[in-house]
């Protein structure tokens, strides 16, 4: 009879991930961008595998490690509602002419020198106002890049902008559901965690602005007027283009702002795109319908069969048929693999006692305030790469260290700043995290392509760990007291005010 040992070791928590960067390398050197269309999912099936069998070794039975899988990938149910809602919702927004009419509207605003930084600037006000990375993402951000074609700038630069000022804007939201949560765990109010992560968060999205200035600023467009009117003129004759058909997006936004939950917003939005479809883009569907239809049965068919396998246009011109064709819950399909396999590996890994493993063996290196906080990050970044999903990556290093504050008498903020810098911002940077599959289904660029113009995404965990090691804004606790100040003195420079 085996005995029941429910402690691993070291060893037993670092092989199965040593094995999972082995194979995703080998993915990525096979497989380049197509890595995530296949190759990432075995290898994380793989590596499920061989967490199973650590788990059985270590005493645990099928049944429990199964209900473990099984309760990780429920968490992820609502994201799979969304993905699939967002790809109706980009089908149905594509037929309406809603994305082409922001195209049109932004080729003719946007230039070239400034399209990063406005990108930038415009997905983080949204952001910021509805609380929601995902669906800026799904929306502004499938437009932006479709003007980015128009304008012939970068598209992972863009992608980039995209989700800087998308994270940026969610990160800072009393609306964001990571912005809640991460307070949540740690033991502190909301809007003192806001405040306390403004002091690092500003800053570090001035310098991604300046970046995205000079990078704009270098941008020499390869599209000469004419090609930009071409397109234009292009749109013009595909779709039905006026300012009205903006709409949808303005009912999906404001939904979004009322609070509504991310997936009923998003659905609603696919079916007033439907229905704008059917008012407004008549030539367009009476062209993609089959022969022998009468109207009814043509719009029905065109509209349910967009909404399910998206947009596909066949005009002659490349351009317009790259730019505005795709959408459709089927488009989702990968990520959805994606997700399912990846919180199969993580999953097992958190209810084995693995990846509380490698806490452990993380805070016997945490000796002062600031290394702790570093810690606090650098395993939120790690969770994110392991368990595949930013919510786990804020709930488990935030029970996991809230003790450990505590005995050290650091504030809670502390933590759920930390939690944030690493878990929260970081998730998109991921292929095979939940984050970075949808972004990459929406926005249709890798992250390996766009994550180095994530500016703000890598430098919030840097400029958390800096702020960490010299002592800015770190608080304290003071004994039989419950206001927070430091326990010894700062700095001038650095003296967090009372």
């Amino acid at each position: 009879m085996i005995e029941k040992n429910k402690n691993p070791s070291l060893f037993d928590a670092l092989f199965p991930i040593a094995v999972l960067l082995t194979l995703l390398s080998f993915a990525v050197y096979f497989f380049g961008d197509d890595s995530s269309s296949g190759p990432n999912q075995i290898a994380l099936m793989l590596c499920a595998g061989i967490a199973c069998i650590i788990g059985l070794k270590n005493g645990y039975g099928r049944k429990e490690i199964e209900e473990g899988i099984i309760k990780g990938i429920s968490l992820t149910l609502g994201a799979i509602l969304i993905l699939l809602a967002v790809g109706s919702l980009i089908g149905t927004w594509l037929l309406a002419g809603t994305v082409p009419t922001m195209i049109y509207f932004g080729l003719q605003i946007l230039t070239p020198q400034f399209f990063y930084i406005s990108c930038c600037i415009i997905c983080a006000l949204v952001a910021l106002c509805i609380g929601s990375s995902w669906t800026v993402a799904a929306t502004i951000g499938v437009a932006l890049m479709g003007v980015a074609t128009g304008l012939d700038a970068s598209g992972p630069i863009t992608a980039g902008a995209i989700i800087s000022g998308a994270y940026f804007g969610d990160k800072l939201s009393p609306l964001s559901d990571t912005t809640n949560l991460a307070p949540a765990i740690a033991g502190t109010d909301l809007f003192d965690h806001i405040k306390n992560m403004a002091w690092s968060t500003v800053p570090t999205f001035i310098v991604t602005l300046v970046i995205f200035l000079i990078l704009g600023l270098n941008q020499e467009s390869n599209e000469s007027n004419i090609q930009i009117d071409a397109l234009l003129i292009s749109l013009e004759q595909q779709f039905f283009i006026a300012w009205y058909l903006l709409i949808p997006l303005g009912v999906t936004l404001f939904l979004a702002l009322k609070k509504m939950p991310a997936f009923p917003a998003i659905g609603i939005g696919a079916l007033t795109g439907a229905l704008f479809a059917v008012l407004f883009q008549q030539t367009l569907i009476l062209s993609y319908a089959q022969e022998g239809l009468s109207t009814l049965e043509a719009n029905v068919m065109v509209v349910w069969q967009v909404m399910f396998a998206g947009i596909t246009l066949d005009t002659g011109d490349k351009a317009i048929d790259d730019l505005l064709s795709g959408g459709g819950m089927g488009s989702m399909l990968n990520t959805i693999w994606l997700i399912i396999t990846a919180m199969t590996f993580g999953s097992i890994m958190e209810k084995i006692g693995l990846l509380e493993r490698v806490v452990q063996s993380l805070m016997a290196v945490t000796k002062s305030a600031g290394s702790l906080i570093s810690t606090t990050i650098v395993t939120a970044f790690g969770t994110n790469c392991i368990a595949a999903d930013q919510y786990i990556a804020i709930v488990m290093p935030g029970r996991m260290f809230k003790q450990e504050y505590h005995h050290r008498g650091l504030a809670p903020q502390n933590l759920s700043r930390a939690l944030e810098d690493g878990g929260t911002v970081t998730s998109p940077l991921i292929p095979w995290n939940t984050c970075g599959a949808y972004m990459q289904s929406v926005l249709m660029i890798n992250p390996l392509d766009y994550a180095m113009y994530c500016f703000f995404n890598w430098l919030s965990p840097i400029v958390g760990i800096v702020c960490a090691t010299i002592g800015f804004r770190v608080k304290y606790l003071v004994a039989g007291n419950d206001e927070i100040q430091p326990s010894r003195p700062l700095p001038k420079k650095f003296r967090s005010p009372i």
